[in-house]
């Protein structure tokens, strides 16, 4: 046990003195579990993952077809809302970057912001500008293993801290929705279920904009 703490002191301070721990922020040697309402099952056989709002074609995958996918990796610092923060994690998975890229989805000229769409209603929102930046990842595999059903399998949107890339937002953790199922895209923004409930709407994370009116 002392080990451990100490192996996290001996973190937080190296993390410190590279300038990557935000204000207010823990670093943290596990992975805590936070979200809102029960775990779903998931049935590869009925499952499907939808696109449409200013798009110029909706998009529809089922999970055969999801997993044929562009697939990219990407190395990230992330930090929560609750105040931990977790270094050099790995992410696999899909890039909405990659896949406007390829003209798998089309945007609109009049697409401004993204609602990410998951299971039992659950959203939250974001700025095109910010889902486009390469630390925004629909991420299937965490640290080279599937993800876990408490932390979103079969897949969820991540957004971190890449190192050395200060020309990207960086956001906290729940502007990344877990059991993910859709990807909406709109002319105005749509506050999701945290945002509406008091968090901040822009949820950066060196401003500490953590509830409205911070």
């Amino acid at each position: 046990m002392f080990s451990d703490i100490n192996k996290r002191r001996d973190v937080e301070r190296k993390v410190k003195e590279e300038g990557r721990l935000p204000p207010g922020q823990s670093a943290t040697l596990k992975f805590p579990v936070l979200h809102y309402g029960p775990i779903p099952t998931f049935d590869p056989s009925t499952w499907d993952f939808k696109v449409w709002g200013e798009v110029e074609e909706p998009a529809y995958w089922d999970w055969e077809a999801f997993q044929k996918l562009p697939r990219t990796s990407v190395k990230m610092d992330i930090h929560c809302v609750t105040r931990w923060s977790k270094f050099d994690t790995t992410w696999e998975g899909v890039s909405l970057k990659a896949l406007v890229q390829a003209g798998l989805i089309r945007l609109k000229s009049s697409a401004a912001y993204l609602v990410q769409h998951c299971e039992y209603g659950y959203t939250t929102n974001m700025p095109l500008s910010v889902a486009m930046g390469d630390n925004f990842l629909m991420a299937t595999h965490f640290n080279g293993e599937p993800l876990t059903p408490d932390h979103g399998f079969p897949l969820r949107g991540v957004v971190g801290k890449i190192l050395g890339r200060d020309d990207l937002k960086d956001v906290y953790l729940w502007k990344g929705g877990k059991w993910l199922r859709g990807l909406e895209f709109t002319q105005n923004d749509q506050p999701g279920f945290w945002e509406r409930a008091g968090y901040h709407n822009e949820a950066d994370i060196w401003l500490e904009q953590r509830t409205q009116g911070y």
